[in-house]
């Protein structure tokens, strides 16, 4: 069967960025200059043209941008993006028969001969004709283009005619750049190949790409020894919190909690009286929450003892004063007690005997938590209501949050949950909290994921380090993956921070801190460099879970006790805010270094107007020393050039030249370096 358009002779292959074919977004910042590339080709010896067709999906033109050629015919082009939400691009290209005349008329001009056999050379060329073809291209051009431009291209055509009609020995190039340029600004679209998919692209604000988190559970906020924290307790933190450098401050669930079943100190099977419960036991029908129409005592209800929606309320606009956000933990997930088990029981699995499947890891039982069915008969009933969910929230001015366990619902679910949250609210930022498969962990940020947890409390040695660092900072994964690295989370104490102590506790917020635009704390734990694990569970000699671990328990913390970390904390939150090397993760480059025990990176403006080197002592026990092989085309350097690296931390300065120079580093004293580059021009 013949094709329907047998005459379209351009393809257009190779396309980048894209994500599975077009399948998910490209995910970019506001204000960032989308670079696009393609191989794109014909048969024969025609010159081609092509353009970069871009819009938000709010507008219904294409904008339109000429795209370049590069060798091996590759074809680059950019835009920007300038709006939050969603975008489409695509690519056209086309025979450019103009230009291909242009080019193949300067040769024949080039190739006239001398003057006494002028005639004959100009004839011998066919000029004259040569001038009639390129006046008929002119006229097809002011025919597609309107206004003075129609006028001038006519005029031009006919003064071509008139050259050729003229037959004369020798002919000057007519054609000046001027034209050249308006004749192209019309182009011959007749037989353009369109890519044949519209690729789309997200845009988000730019706290999705450099943010500083910090967790804490409002129940542990009170100064009063056993008293339940509240709402107001944290926002007497506020002042703390926003002058260590945090851009959001994340709070675990606020909801009631679960009586039945409910998990004592240390995740004992039976609580106490007084023991609070799990937070991510959501759901307390009984609790005395009915303070607004449809509170209920489940995922839109807040816990009586953390205070009243005007409490909530006044604190999100008390962090928004300090220059922060809010983030709230939003865990798909019921204790017994939650209104939903009442109401809509086929929204979970039934068991045979009648009873409803609690979450269980055999041979663990959390019989204080039932996980929802996402094949239930009545999903759509279950998907709009877990959608009514963020909703809620983002219309008491949340526009932040961590996602419990995204990886354990259903992946259709999340792609249209967080597609059509997107599209109503552009500037919501979603983290999800998925240490699962990397397939699946991506298949998240494909689906509406802003960022992701990742495995770097895992990631320990220097070659796991960056290889890791290096397969999700850089394209493909980059174009849709955000990282956010944690050293520790309420669920997570690695045990290098269990055995290292606090030399352990400073490498890792300075990796995590300088290494990733994105990054988190739980605190005041890690701050404290609170260490214990709790008893391994049954079966292990390791557990990963704290000792009196503030998910079953109300502890009472002094962030600004003696060695705490709270300075160091605050000045790398002030290092990563004064300097835009690091709040990207674009430009991550390691650099060689002898020592396996030194890890040797750098972030580095786009034109190098601010470069970070950093060393790092990932031995938390031992001093570390070394040559390092620095890259120095990666830090903008000459090699003949003396430079000064200033180190951030400390504020001494150390005069560097060419590409080896060698590094001390003592975990208990200075296990880093924060080396900013001063060139020999700034000093």
């Amino acid at each position: 069967m013949k094709p329907a358009h047998g005459r379209n002779r351009v393809a257009i292959e190779e396309v980048a960025p894209q994500i599975d074919g077009g399948r998910h977004p490209v995910c970019r910042i506001a204000g960032d200059e989308v670079r696009v590339t393609a191989t794109i080709f014909a048969d024969g010896h025609d010159h081609l043209a092509a353009r970069l067709l871009y819009r938000h999906n709010s507008e219904r033109r294409w904008r339109s941008l000429p795209m370049t050629a590069t060798p091996n015919d590759l074809w680059t082009g950019s835009f920007l993006v300038d709006k939050l939400g969603a975008w489409s691009f695509t690519i056209e290209g086309w025979i450019d028969h103009f230009d291909t005349w242009a080019s193949d008329f300067e040769k024949r001009l080039a190739a006239q001969f001398g003057e006494e056999d002028a005639k004959s050379g100009a004839e011998s060329q066919n000029i004259p004709l040569a001038l009639r073809s390129g006046a008929i291209l002119i006229q097809e051009a002011a025919r597609r283009a309107r206004g003075t431009d129609a006028k001038r291209l006519i005029e031009v055509a006919k003064s071509l005619t008139a050259l050729a009609d003229q037959e004369a020995a020798s002919y000057d190039n007519p054609i000046t750049p001027e034209i050249q340029s308006l004749v192209l600004r019309y182009p011959d679209l007749t037989h353009a190949t369109r890519l044949e998919i519209e690729l789309p692209l997200r845009v988000d604000r730019e706290r999705a790409r450099f943010s500083a988190w910090y967790e804490l559970f409002p129940r542990s906020a009170s100064s009063v020894p056993d008293r339940h924290g509240s709402f107001s307790d944290v926002e007497r933190q506020l002042p703390e919190i926003a002058a260590m450098g945090f851009d959001i401050l994340y709070l675990p669930p606020i909801h009631p909690i679960g009586r039945a079943f409910r998990k004592g100190r240390n995740n004992a099977i039976h609580a106490e009286p007084g023991d609070p419960g799990s937070p991510w036991a959501i759901g307390d029908k009984s609790a005395d929450v009915a303070e607004i129409k449809g509170n209920d005592g489940g995922h839109k209800s807040i816990h009586p003892e953390l205070g009243s929606f005007a409490d909530f309320d006044r604190l999100v606009a008390s962090t928004a004063a300090h220059g922060m956000e809010i983030a709230l933990d939003i865990a798909f997930q019921c204790s017994p007690d939650h209104p939903w088990v009442t109401e809509h029981p086929d929204w979970f699995v039934i068991r045979p005997d009648g009873s409803i499947q609690y979450a269980e890891n055999p041979p663990k039982k959390y019989q204080d938590i039932y996980p929802l069915n996402f094949e239930s008969a009545d999903w759509r009933g279950l998907w709009d209501e877990l959608y009514s969910v963020f909703e809620f929230w983002i219309q008491r001015g949340v526009r932040v949050f961590r996602v419990d366990n995204p990886h354990t619902k259903a992946l259709p679910f999340w792609e249209w949950c967080l597609g059509e949250l997107h599209g109503k609210y552009p500037d919501t930022l979603f983290l999800a909290e998925a240490f699962t498969r990397p397939h699946v962990m991506y298949a998240l940020a494909k689906g509406g994921f802003t960022q992701s947890y990742t495995y770097f409390t895992w990631r320990n040695t220097k070659a796991e380090l960056q290889s890791y660092l290096e397969e999700i900072t850089r394209p493909p994964v980059s174009d849709f993956f955000q990282p956010n690295l944690w050293p520790n989370t309420p669920d997570i104490l690695h045990k290098s921070l269990q055995e290292g102590g606090r030399p352990a506790f400073v490498q890792r917020v300075i990796l995590a801190a300088t290494l990733g635009a994105n990054y988190g704390i739980y605190g005041p734990a890690y701050e404290l460099c609170e260490n214990v694990p709790a008893k391994p569970a049954v079966g292990r000699t390791e557990s990963e879970e704290y000792m009196d671990s503030e998910k079953y328990a109300i502890r009472q913390w002094d962030r600004n006790a003696p060695r705490s970390l709270v300075p160091l904390i605050t000045s790398l939150n002030r290092i990563r805010r004064d300097n835009p090397a690091l709040q990207s993760n674009l430009s991550l480059h390691f650099h060689a270094a002898e020592n396996a025990s030194l890890l040797c990176y750098s972030k580095s403006t786009p034109r190098f107007e601010n470069t970070i080197l950093v060393a790092v002592n990932l031995d938390p026990f031992h001093e570390q020393a070394g040559w390092v092989d620095l890259d120095l085309e990666r830090l903008g350097l000459a090699s003949d050039r003396e430079f000064l690296v200033e180190d951030l931390l400390t504020g001494a300065r150390y005069p560097w030249h060419g590409n080896r120079n060698y590094v001390a580093l003592k975990p208990d004293s200075q296990p880093a370096h924060i080396f900013r580059i001063v060139r020999v021009e700034e000093t």
